[in-house]
């Protein structure tokens, strides 16, 4: 019964990590994100917390899926400051 949990587990986290690839493609189209700064750092801060936590219950499902998760929170915020730091440029060109 727990191989059944198991594989139950990782398709319940595969469907959830649906949501943060779409929003990920349209951020890596668009070449910005289009969701608030603070997202992306409460998400790292509750990916970190969440990891610690599932390393701590040994729990496989968890740990694949927090620590992917980084990935995406990570490139968002560098195309965040990226953007900002183009437009400064621009500015201080002009």
């Amino acid at each position: 019964m727990s191989q059944f949990w198991l594989i139950f587990g990782l398709f319940g986290q595969s469907f959830f990590f649906m949501r943060f690839l779409i929003q990920w493609i349209a951020t890596e189209k668009k070449k910005q994100s289009v969701i608030p700064t603070a997202f992306w750092y409460f998400s790292l801060g509750g990916a970190l917390l969440l990891l610690i936590y599932s390393i701590y219950r040994k729990d496989p499902v968890f740990i694949v899926g927090q620590s992917i998760g980084f990935i995406i929170y990570i490139r968002n915020l560098y195309f965040i400051y990226n953007n900002r730091r183009i437009q400064r440029e621009k500015l201080n060109i002009n």
